[in-house]
């Protein structure tokens, strides 16, 4: 079966031009045009990817991706004709895991999303867990097999990502990873995306795992060179 996507596009001609060109590879497409008629949509239907401009009329782009990204973990694509670099930061805050501005090559979005299919697929699939299914680091536990992450006993949620990413850390501790690294092991595609979502991230575990996130114990900030996990 073919991807389903949905876009969340006010500008019809970029709307029209997406959903062409996604077709043309073989996805099947729906749009809208509003926040508030995508929110829904995206919500409650069955989406591997979702494609959201950030200046929409109503809810705008910013709040969809948020509530999107507080009951969906399936990628989101911004393209958006913003391209200050707050906004990207902002962006990737609420949940976002690609930023495009526009003008932007068509192709090249369709390839950005076609390497977020395979890279979601592939870390959300079931495969067999290793005999060391759970990480235990001085009042945190990482279990590897439920996908769960305990801080002093009390279980905290984390985005596949987010989760990605600490699993990651953890399972290299004392190894210093440059945010181009990261971003390659977790996201996988090199340079097709913005490594500015790994400091984002970054800044998300620490607020989650550590006791205070100004002065971080497990993942500590080796400046010049990258981040490492402490143990």
């Amino acid at each position: 079966m073919s991807s389903r996507i949905l876009i969340i596009e006010d500008e019809t001609t970029i709307a029209q031009l997406e959903r062409d060109y996604f077709e043309l590879n073989g996805f099947q497409v729906d749009l809208c045009h509003t926040g508030n008629e995508g929110l829904p949509l995206a919500i409650n239907g069955d989406y591997s990817l979702i494609i959201v401009d950030l200046q929409l009329p109503g809810m705008d782009g910013f709040e969809l991706c948020s509530q999107i990204r507080q009951v969906k973990e399936v990628p989101i694509l911004i393209v958006s004709a913003k391209k200050e670099e707050i906004d990207k930061i902002r962006a990737f805050n609420l949940g976002a895991d690609d930023y495009i501005t526009k003008p932007f090559s068509p192709s090249e979005l369709v390839a950005r999303a076609k390497a977020h299919l395979t890279r979601y697929e592939r870390l959300t699939a079931r495969q067999p867990q290793p005999s060391n299914a759970e990480i235990h680091i001085r009042g945190l536990v990482i279990d590897k097999v439920s996908r769960r992450v305990y801080v002093r006993n009390q279980e905290v949620i984390f985005t596949t990502r987010e989760f990605n990413l600490l699993e990651f850390l953890a399972t290299h501790p004392n190894r210093v990873f440059n945010k181009n690294e990261l971003f390659e092991r977790i996201w996988g595609m090199d340079s097709s995306g913005d490594i500015a979502t790994v400091t984002v991230h970054i800044r998300k575990l620490r607020e989650k795992i550590e006791v205070d996130p100004s002065n971080p114990q497990y993942i500590e900030t080796v400046w010049g060179a990258g981040y490492r996990f402490t143990v």
